[in-house]
């Protein structure tokens, strides 16, 4: 048989795509790296070492901003997660006209550019005489993350059978019931993701922690931009964050390929 040839656009695509990747992850690399340099060159590598590891746990105001910057992660990503989810099964069985105002309104603040959300949620604490603080802080992050976890819930309600929670109340299942042990566990997958994306939105945020945030109160964000020096510490940082999050994806990958594995098992047996 003649083997079939390659097409040249095939080439260029992957060539294309290996540099897309590159150009991605090399910089990750790249700080990795740099977080076992001696020295505080960022172009010289002069030999492994700790020392920025130990640095950065002895740095009081880093830990600090690291335990801020966990603190209201944690915190918003469980309220708007919560929200979000009974505002997604609200507006799955409110009336279209209703649904699609509520949704393009929900739309807004995603598509508004952080710096006049910033401003705007400033300037409500200030006019409601609220003084910035951390607790600020943690209303600013639930309100700019639960939108997002209502985008990424609502296409998976959109494909759910409306008969079978209907079923389940027929069947003697009260609405409580019929939520827990009907509609959610076939929505999870979005539930889970929603929550993902919103706490790496309020992980990440910077502009608007900047503007409601109380004083003393710095995440990971307001200390990186507040350093006079760069710190090769913040290297190290990076690194620990890359790592967490690359064991979270593991295991979100990993643990439902060997549920789906032992389901499979159980059902051959039978």
């Amino acid at each position: 048989m003649e083997k079939k040839k390659r097409s040249p656009w095939s080439f260029m695509s992957n060539g294309y795509l290996i540099l897309v990747l590159l150009f991605i992850y090399l910089p990750i690399a790249y700080v990795v790296v740099f977080s076992f340099n001696e020295g505080k060159s960022m172009t010289k590598f002069s030999g492994f070492s700790l020392r920025w590891y130990e640095n950065m746990f002895s740095d009081r105001t880093m830990l600090d901003s690291i335990k801020y910057t966990v603190l209201v992660a944690v915190i918003a990503t469980l309220f708007s997660t919560v929200m979000g989810t009974i505002a997604a099964i609200g507006l799955s069985k409110a009336r279209p006209l209703v649904r699609t105002a509520i949704l393009e309104t929900n739309n807004l603040p995603v598509m508004n550019p952080d710096i006049v959300t910033a401003i705007g949620m400033m300037l409500l604490f200030i006019v409601a005489g609220v003084r910035l603080s951390l607790t600020t802080l943690i209303l600013s992050h639930i309100t700019f993350c639960t939108p997002y976890v209502i985008l990424t819930i609502m296409p998976k309600l959109r494909q759910l059978d409306d008969n079978v929670a209907e079923a389940a109340l027929d069947l003697g299942a009260n609405p409580w019931q019929a939520l827990v042990k009907v509609i959610l566990p076939q929505i999870y997958p979005a539930i889970f993701s929603g929550a993902l994306i919103a706490f790496s939105m309020s992980f990440d945020d910077f502009v608007i922690s900047f503007f409601t945030a109380g004083v003393g109160i710095n995440n990971i964000s307001m200390y990186v931009y507040s350093m006079k020096r760069y710190n090769p510490s913040v290297n190290a940082l990076s690194t620990l964050i890359v790592i967490v999050v690359t064991l979270i994806l593991i295991l979100v990958n990993v643990i439902p390929y060997i549920k789906d594995k032992k389901t499979l098992k159980e059902e051959t047996r039978r």
